[in-house]
């Protein structure tokens, strides 16, 4: 039997425990924050449908996905939304944008896109879209490309306001991808400042951010305000809180002292049983951001 194959088992096991009981259940804690699975974390254990089995019987409520639905046909995607409401589960973002935002002269595609995810967002019933920058482009001040986030984020703002869709920019550390624009939070915080529309906010990945800046829990706390959800993934590896050189402990108190209530997203790969790894990683969220709410009221 490969890994592979084990992990199946193990989560099959997992899922007759847990399932059996009645569906997944909701767990909020204390701080008011929900969980979530980005989904393609799961896509080398099992199949689709499996993945979001995994994540309910850990006792999530929501999932993300990164464009896979954009080539389901209408009777798919209604497939899914009843499978995904037997679970009891929500889709809480969308990503796949491919047209970035730091392109002065992209700004139609961009916003097309835009336009076309949010009708997707409509479908599968999310509240919010992920959107990135796109690369640099050489030879074009830095300054002219953060102008033109600011521009092409207002326009996607209204049209987000007109859709009750929320926006979340996300910056990618450039050590995975060394052509991006937007890189860090920092510069995250400042577009978002200066678009200055409630419907647009920063997605605040803590691995991408330690790999390159650190300082996390600084830029946190000093933001808190212009944050629209957190992704969670350990240093190095990509893998759950605990195998790296993240304290995902002291974040998650700094959550919870700072009231945040919106989606706490893990994106890992497990190094063990998918369930088990999955619902202790929540756990331990709720244990520290709930008992650090509790001390703040």
């Amino acid at each position: 039997m490969n890994r592979r194959e084990f992990s199946q088992l193990m989560a099959a096991a997992s899922l007759g425990q847990v399932l059996s009981r009645g569906n997944a259940q909701s767990f909020p804690s204390q701080s008011g924050s929900r969980f979530s699975v980005m989904l393609w974390t799961l896509e080398k254990q099992a199949p689709f449908d499996r993945c979001l089995e995994i994540v309910a019987a850990a006792g999530y409520q929501g999932v993300e996905l990164v464009g896979e639905f954009q080539k389901w046909p209408s009777d798919e995607t209604q497939r899914v939304m009843a499978k995904m409401r037997s679970l009891g589960l929500a889709f809480d973002l969308l990503s796949g944008v491919k047209a970035g935002f730091a392109d002065p002269n992209g700004s139609s595609d961009f916003l097309a896109a835009v336009t076309t995810q949010m009708k997707a967002a409509k479908e599968l019933e999310s509240p919010q879209i992920n959107l990135k920058s796109g690369n640099r482009i050489d030879n074009l001040p830095r300054a002219v490309q953060h102008a033109a986030c600011v521009e092409n984020l207002k326009r996607a703002a209204d049209l987000a306001a007109a859709n009750h869709v929320q926006i979340v920019i996300e910056p990618i550390d450039p050590l995975e991808n060394p052509s991006t624009y937007l890189t860090s939070v920092s510069e995250g915080f400042e577009i978002v400042r200066a678009v200055g529309s409630p419907q647009v906010k920063v997605l605040y990945d803590f691995y991408h951010e330690q790999r390159a800046y650190g300082n996390l829990i600084e830029k946190l706390e000093q933001n808190i305000d212009l944050v629209g959800l957190v992704h969670i993934a350990d240093v190095p590896g990509r893998h759950e809180p605990g195998t790296g050189e993240i304290d995902y402990t002291n974040i998650y108190r700094k959550l919870g002292q700072l009231k945040y209530n919106k989606f706490i997203t893990m994106e890992f790969y497990p190094t063990q049983d998918p369930v088990n790894t999955l619902r202790k990683a929540r756990l331990d969220a709720q244990q520290a951001t709930g008992a650090a709410a509790a001390t703040a009221n």
